[in-house]
């Protein structure tokens, strides 16, 4: 039975949002979770739970790494911690997988330091999959490498297409580059350069630049840039989700006519407000790190949680991490 090991100090609602999640899944999942941090906070928590004692093991750790902390610093010092500790039990094998809601850039420093690159992968990447007109597209890199080169750009192609083959089952997903404009001769030198190691690259399905306005028609099934400009598409699409469902409901509120109008469209406006609910998604794995690493929001609840775990297992079915270094080997 494959082994899950879930960081239950890391995040804004750590460890009681962290530790509900983890007991909602155990009743979903054919996987044992192995939860890592303070182990008389987790056994008083999880003394308020009816659940399969089989299912949760804990392992102890100490100390905690905040999200003010330096990453490189923390993840040197605090040798206890829950997000080091987990990361090791992953390097030894002794876990399939790793999940936090922590500290993102001690998570990703501690995933490249402690468990390691794939041999032949420059740089790990984060992917999240975001909604489009047509489904999801997966966006990678959201935010682990905000400089890059475009060798990297080329590799998180490459795996971002083993991705959608193998967890999102599309056959031939197309690969597009971000860019302020579709004309191969558009851009910054990254992205020239980029487009030209994509073209040529015969491992992907290479449909060209993006523009962002395009981004939401979902041409494409792999969205293509450096960390820095992921990370502000991302988190700009979060808000203005947000943003729009605020703007629906002051309109839908101000006459008894537009009340009636919301209630019979409500069923259509919660399937949309769905589309954007990330946190029925599942967290981003970081892919090109040699062994499962999943990063989940540092504001995660029971159901992101609970999500991010059932996600895990299911990268874990398909053998994810195989299969991309299959690609570099």
């Amino acid at each position: 039975m494959s082994k899950i090991a879930v960081d239950v100090m890391g995040g804004d609602y750590a460890p009681d949002e962290i530790i509900k999640g983890c007991v909602r899944a155990t009743k979903d999942i054919n996987c044992t979770l192995i939860l890592v941090g303070k182990r008389e906070v987790i056994e008083e928590k999880l003394s308020a739970y009816t659940y399969d004692k089989s299912s949760i093991d804990i392992i102890h750790a100490d100390e905690v790494i905040t999200m003010e902390d330096s990453p490189v610093i923390a993840i040197r010092q605090k040798k206890q911690s829950s997000m080091v500790v987990g990361l090791n039990l992953l390097k030894d094998k002794k876990v399939d997988a790793f999940i936090s809601a922590g500290n993102s850039g001690a998570l990703l420093t501690g995933a490249t330091l402690i468990v390691g690159r794939i041999p032949g992968v420059e740089r790990p990447a984060l992917g999240a999959v975001i909604p489009t007109k047509t489904g999801y597209s997966l966006l990678i890199d959201c935010g682990a490498n905000v400089d890059a080169k475009p060798s990297y750009l080329k590799q998180f192609a490459i795996m971002g297409t083993v991705y959608m083959k193998h967890c999102l089952g599309v056959p031939n997903p197309k690969v597009g580059l971000i860019n302020i404009g579709t004309e191969e001769e558009k851009g910054n030198q990254l992205t020239k350069e980029t487009f030209k190691l994509l073209k040529e690259e015969s491992n992907i399905n290479f449909y060209g630049n993006i523009e962002a306005r395009e981004i939401s028609d979902g041409k494409v099934d792999i969205l293509v840039c450096d960390g820095f400009v992921g990370n502000i598409l991302l988190k700009f699409m979060e808000g203005f989700g947000k943003w729009i469902f605020f703007m629906l409901k002051a309109e839908f509120m101000k006459s008894l006519k537009t009340k009636f109008a919301a209630l019979l469209l409500k069923k259509g406006m919660y399937n949309l407000k769905e589309k954007f609910n990330y946190s029925t998604k599942g967290g981003a794995p970081f892919l090109g790190v040699n062994g499962l690493v999943v990063k989940t929001h540092g504001s995660s609840k029971e159901q992101e949680i609970y999500s991010t775990i059932v996600q895990t297992e299911g990268f874990i079915n398909s053998r994810l991490i195989e299969k991309i270094t299959n690609n570099f080997n």
